[in-house]
């Protein structure tokens, strides 16, 4: 219980110090009254870019490659495994047609070969939805295909 005061009270000190900073320039304490403006040239360069799957929900497993910097597996609670091999710009599902269940609860990637995959169905996480697993599935061409 003290803890939790003496974190609030420190959390409230630096709250207004900060406060009392940002309404002040620093120069005699005068207030800082004017409104910036953002350059546009800052933004207009700027594209749309997919940053994942466009599913909401959670992914209670991810594993990357070791060697491979931007491939990444993301086993989803009722999506199934998605796989990233430009750091998550673009996103491929690859356990369609070949899972019979969409909720995944691990992945593993061999550490000996990368072209190893491991997926445990089932989710793992306490909740009142939680979907049941049917087994584990096996990928020897990183994903390609797999056995249950």
């Amino acid at each position: 219980m003290k803890a939790t005061v003496r974190t609030r009270r420190v959390f409230s000190i630096v709250l207004l110090s900060s406060s009392t900073f940002l309404a002040t320039n620093g120069i005699g304490g005068q207030a800082v009254s004017r409104r910036e403006s953002v350059d546009p040239a800052l933004y207009e360069a700027m594209e749309y870019r997919s940053i994942g799957p466009s599913r909401g929900g959670r992914a209670p497993a991810v594993a990357g490659v070791r060697g491979e910097l931007f491939t990444f597996y993301m086993g989803t609670s009722g999506g199934g495994v998605w796989k990233t091999a430009d750091a998550g710009q673009t996103w491929v599902n690859i356990s369609d047609g070949y899972f019979n269940a969409s909720s995944i609860g691990s992945i593993a990637v061999a550490s000996s070969d990368p072209n190893v995959v491991y997926v445990g169905t089932g989710e793992p996480n306490l909740r009142g939805d939680v979907q049941t697993g049917v087994g584990v599935y096996k990928s020897e061409d990183a994903g390609k295909t797999w056995k249950h």
